[in-house]
């Protein structure tokens, strides 16, 4: 008979807060499998979450920053408190504001970007869940602000969450100015509704993860190589603009980038020399962030997403419309909790160990509001270096234009290798996306240097 793991996992929650003297909340899927990766791999901080902000000096007060966090931290509980393992059970204990924010000394000759991703990676382990980080070089014009989550905190939706309330915090400041203490943490209700959709996202992944689920997944997966995923620590970025999709194209963009990244992870992982190189061309692990809040849950703050698994075939497909009908099917079967997804493969025959050989990610920036402190709206920028869940890491960022960024594992891959990577990558994308009528693929920007 199929044991189910989120169940296992709930009846040992029970367990430990039945007996714990402090109020423990239970967690995510996701959530567990980002606590457990930073045990196993405590160095590696590839499961923080930045959004970098440049404004022009002199806009930012670093005090009233500091308030704002704390406000915004406050409301939510996934902010606040510490992520903890109580009795070997991975929890959230309940507590005050988890909020940092901090001026980061530029080391002489050094650079902002330098002083925020050193800043980064030297992230405690123990929090805290929010950190805004300002980091500006003294003869510069602008300063850097990194605004930086714990991965087990937020998601993409919670992201537009957090630009619109610092915003609004950091413009009234209110606490300040009637005088009166910051939030000590989230009110009842607040807590009430967190419990309610963590709960309703267990729920579901309970659901999601029985035998038609285990035989859709054996069947997607069970050609999965398993030999080149793992963490990268060193590594290289390339980007470039596209022109915005519009219209039908729209819905096509994240079927046509699963192709493209495939098509750019064989290119690589076929490097000679390369490490863990699949032979004979055979499926890679291609994973992605999917997921929101369950039905009929609260809409708070947190982290309700699931990693998906694309089997990335050697070559770009002939049929998109295939490839896109399979890719829906997948979405039927997107609450699975990645574990059990896991189990499936490898009960289909495939050596997987759950490492994933490249990751995508696709964030629509029409949802997510600028981060406007002290009446300027902050210019979006991306620093290169950070470390990566996966030796191949490519971000699309959907708004007045597609830019795609691919981040590589330099210690593994050599940059000529990553740049051909990433020109099939280009390619293939605008293949796709010019066959599509709302998209001119002809205009792009170049931003690799």
């Amino acid at each position: 008979m199929h044991a189910s793991i989120t169940s296992a996992y709930l009846a040992r929650y029970r367990s430990a807060a039945a007996a714990s003297p402090v109020e423990l909340l239970p967690l995510t899927g996701a959530q567990r499998r980002f606590l457990i990766s930073r045990r196993l791999a405590p160095q590696s901080r590839s499961d923080v979450v930045p959004l970098f902000f440049a404004y022009p000096r002199g806009t930012l007060d670093q005090e009233r920053l500091a308030r704002a966090a704390a406000t915004v931290a406050a409301r939510h509980p996934a902010l606040c408190g510490g992520f903890a393992t109580v009795r070997g059970t991975p929890v959230l204990r309940v507590g005050g504001p988890s909020a940092e924010a901090a001026r980061i000394t530029v080391a002489p000759g050094g650079t902002a970007r330098e002083a925020l991703r050193a800043a980064l990676l030297d992230w405690p382990a123990d929090g805290p869940a929010l950190r805004l980080l300002v980091a500006g070089e003294p003869a510069g014009d602008e300063e850097l602000l990194a605004l930086a989550l714990d991965h087990a905190a937020c998601d993409e939706q919670s992201l537009g969450v957090l630009t619109a309330e610092l915003t609004e915090a950091y413009e009234k400041d209110e606490a300040y100015r009637r005088g009166e203490p910051p939030a000590a943490g989230p009110a009842p209700q607040a807590l009430a509704d967190y419990r309610q959709a963590v709960e309703l996202q267990l729920a579901a992944e309970d659901a999601a993860g029985g035998p038609a689920a285990q035989a859709h997944w054996g069947r997607r997966l069970g050609g999965l190589t398993g030999t080149g995923g793992g963490a990268a620590t060193s590594t290289g970025m390339l980007a470039e603009r596209l022109p915005a999709a519009g219209g039908a194209a729209r819905s096509a963009v994240f079927p046509a980038l699963l192709d493209a990244v495939g098509v750019a992870a064989h290119r690589l992982h076929r490097t000679p020399g390369a490490s863990g190189a699949p032979a004979g061309g055979g499926q890679l692990a291609l994973g992605y962030p999917w997921g929101g809040r369950p039905p009929g849950a609260p809409a708070v703050l947190g982290c309700f997403l699931n990693t998906l698994v694309h089997p990335a075939g050697p070559a770009a497909t002939d049929d998109p419309e295939a490839l896109a009908d399979a890719w829906w099917d997948d979405l039927d079967h997107a609450g699975t909790p990645f574990d059990e997804v896991v189990r499936a493969a490898r009960t289909a025959g495939a050596p997987w160990t759950g490492d994933l050989e490249a990751m995508l990610t696709l964030e629509d920036l029409h949802r997510r509001p600028p981060l406007v402190l002290g009446g300027t709206p902050g210019r979006e920028t991306h620093l290169a270096g950070r470390p990566l869940a996966a030796p191949l890491a490519v971000s699309a960022s959907h708004g007045d234009d597609l830019l795609v960024r691919l981040a590589w594992d330099s210690d593994r891959f050599p940059e000529a290798d990553a740049r051909a990577a990433f020109d099939d990558l280009l390619a293939v994308l605008r293949r796709h996306l010019h066959a599509r009528p709302g998209t001119d693929s002809t205009d792009s920007t170049d931003d690799r240097g």
